[in-house]
């Protein structure tokens, strides 16, 4: 597909937009919406008339210069290898023409340590927004690529709907949980990522329920799983397997530090509280998943107001077992 220069700002992350890429050929909607019956195909006819309404470009995000992720570190040290990685994509971007182009990656770990967080930072880096698909509730493979328009209330995959409704030629799709999908004998739920996962084979990627040939090469790619038995080994080879350990204790100190600071940046009440955690509340907040974190702190602050105190004690924090997931430290 095409794409051609463009050099606005993205406002707030400063990072320039360097080209508009073409999702689709205009030609190819136009040829199969003129060959629908007058009647039926509803659905089918709207999603083409929809295409021709935006149009086929789209933008294609490319930083200039390696952005500063010092503070990306700092919030996930666990997950410093995988930064690494984006950082080294980041930097062989700047020397071309071309678009930032990762490797597909997945992040292995037990739940809670913030692996789905990671992808959420990762799209803010980039700018480009995150699509969410949970494969655990997914249960035919329709969900990525999309279901005949011969079926009842069939619809677009998620692909189609990330690059034709989105903004961007390389939005940031995590599919959440891939080790968790069903499969039965007639579908296969992975199916379409053998293709997509291909670079080659992903610029030409057909959507079951609209038939037109989308680019979904520079999409980027991030996996989450508990388990990589459960991943079919040519999945697994198409992509960077990063494992993520548990935060050490040290780690998980600096975690919950950084998640005290942000809350109470992040609310006008926030002022009432003294700027840094106390050492033992960083301690007990070590002890939780850094998912469960956050919730234990919206408790603690409230607990701590209620008792007209502006610093956060150890026993504000939720009881245990109070809906906590206890995880550990590495040692």
């Amino acid at each position: 597909m095409e794409s051609r220069s463009l050099v606005p700002q993205s406002p707030g992350l400063k990072l320039p937009i360097a080209n508009l890429r073409s999702v689709f050929r205009p030609h190819d909607v136009e040829r199969k919406l003129a060959k629908l019956p007058n009647r039926d195909h509803e659905n089918l006819r709207a999603t083409y008339e929809r295409m021709l309404e935006r149009g086929p470009d789209r933008f294609q995000v490319k930083p200039s210069g390696v952005p500063e992720m010092a503070s990306l570190y700092e919030q996930l040290p666990n997950f410093a290898d995988a930064l690494d990685d984006v950082k080294r994509h980041v930097a062989l971007s700047q020397d071309g023409g071309d678009g930032l182009e990762v490797t597909p990656m997945l992040l292995l770990g037990p739940p809670g340590i913030g692996k789905t967080h990671f992808a959420r930072q990762l799209a803010d880096l980039l700018g480009t927004g995150m699509n969410l698909v949970p494969m655990s509730s997914m249960t035919a493979g329709w969900l990525l690529s999309g279901a005949s328009s011969q079926w009842k209330g069939a619809k677009p995959g998620k692909v189609f709907e990330a690059l034709v409704e989105g903004q961007y030629a390389n939005p940031v799709l995590v599919i959440d949980e891939i080790d968790k999908a069903s499969a039965d004998a007639q579908y296969d739920p992975l199916g379409a990522l053998y293709g997509l996962l291909e670079h080659d084979t992903a610029g030409a990627f057909m959507d079951e329920f609209a038939e037109i040939a989308i680019d979904a090469s520079q999409v980027i790619w991030i996996m989450t799983a508990n388990d990589e038995r459960c991943i079919p080994e040519p999945i697994l080879n198409r992509m960077n397997v990063f494992e993520i350990d548990a935060p050490n204790l040290e780690q998980a100190r600096q975690i919950a530090r950084n998640l005290y600071v942000s809350i109470r940046g992040d609310h006008g009440w926030g002022r009432r509280f003294e700027e840094e955690p106390s050492d033992d509340l960083l301690d007990q907040l070590a002890e939780l998943a850094p998912r469960e974190m956050r919730r234990a702190l919206m408790t603690g602050f409230g607990n701590a107001r209620l008792a007209h105190r502006g610093q956060i004690q150890a026993e504000d924090l939720p009881k245990a077992g109070a809906g906590k997931t206890r995880i550990g430290f590495m040692q």
